[in-house]
């Protein structure tokens, strides 16, 4: 294990797709790229950008590299708890994508088995570090809506000729649809603000793609001081999108887009007059390019360097899991294989 007070972190990256890649852009001062891992060389060889460094398409080359202080962990689904287990045992801290693992079982041992290594795991739920929802945070904590009531979101994405031959429709590979998809996105955020939450009720089906796995997901969860948070999450949507409205006794937060294909970035505070009425609001847009890769990172790494408790954690991961479970099963969906 290195020490906290190391410069530099070495990195090694296994998993070189439109992920790794945003990850690897987002490396910060005190950090460098030392190796990569691909099934596709090619791909490896892109994350260098013209500088040197160590490619293979053997992941367990990176776990075990003398030279690698971080792993990150951007495969599919199937491989993420197998290479996250590898590096821990090697010494290795470790940024793996969201869900973390296939399943809850798997997530246990590696919460054991950090704890066990006294090594730092962040799970990439990445959408906590958008600016709008870091504004939207801020806001709620300083109780400008006053006391939360509920919340309310959809997340989706469009269709594509042959999405249902893809990889994510495959469930030994990926643990099942567009729930753990997207629809763990919205679970964590639902947590970010409401903290603990269970189902009360929760259906995922499939009503298009012709997959074995589910295009659509209904969650209605609550946490203990019966706070709820209503949330669709969908691969029917056609155009991507993506929608949340944070409620309070004394106005609302609504937030839209993530950039890119989603649309720019916008938050509204929407404030209640003593009188009611038709609210003020305020608007914070946000165009400039997507930063919430750089401060995830970052703030992982100072976990490391300092030795905090990183922010979205294994813990984290658990919950998100044993939520989408408990929704599969009830939903008739058996992913547990």
């Amino acid at each position: 294990m290195i020490s906290s007070k190391k410069q530099f972190l070495r990195v090694g990256i296994i998993g070189c797709g439109l992920i790794g890649k945003k990850r690897a852009a987002a490396l910060d001062a005190m950090s460098v790229l030392v190796a990569a891992s691909d099934t596709e060389i090619s791909r490896a060889k892109d994350l260098f950008y013209g500088r040197e460094g160590y490619v293979t398409n053997d992941w367990q080359k990176i776990v075990r590299s003398q030279d690698v202080d971080v792993v990150i962990v951007s495969t599919r689904h199937d491989s993420l708890a197998e290479i996250t287990e590898a590096a821990l045992c090697a010494g290795k801290h470790v940024l793996v994508e969201k869900p973390g693992a296939k399943n809850a079982a798997q997530i246990k041992r590696l919460i054991e088995l950090s704890k066990s290594k006294n090594l730092k795991v962040h799970i990439g739920f990445n959408h906590r570090y958008h600016r709008s929802i870091r504004k939207a945070k801020s806001l709620s904590d300083q109780g400008v809506i006053g006391d939360l009531m509920f919340i309310r979101a959809r997340y989706g994405h469009g269709g594509r000729i042959g999405y249902e031959n893809e990889w994510r429709a495959d469930p030994a590979i990926s643990g099942g649809g567009e729930l753990i998809d997207q629809g763990s996105h919205l679970i964590d955020l639902t947590r970010y603000f409401l903290g603990e939450v269970s189902v009360v009720w929760g259906e995922a089906r499939t009503f298009y793609w012709r997959m074995p796995v589910d295009d659509n997901c209904f969650m209605f969860l609550e946490n203990d001081k019966h706070k709820v948070s209503f949330l669709h999450v969908s691969c029917t949507e056609w155009k991507n999108m993506f929608s949340m409205e944070i409620y309070g006794n004394k106005g609302k937060l609504e937030l839209n887009g993530l950039g890119g294909s989603y649309g720019v970035e916008r938050l509204t505070w929407y404030e209640n007059p003593e009188e009611l009425g038709p609210p003020n609001t305020t608007s914070w847009e946000y165009p400039k390019q997507d930063n919430s890769w750089e401060l995830e990172i970052k703030e992982f790494f100072d976990d490391i360097r300092f030795d905090r408790i990183p922010n979205s954690s294994l813990n984290d991961a658990l919950a998100n899991l044993e939520i989408i479970e408990k929704i599969y099963e009830r939903s008739g969906y058996d992913f547990s294989s």
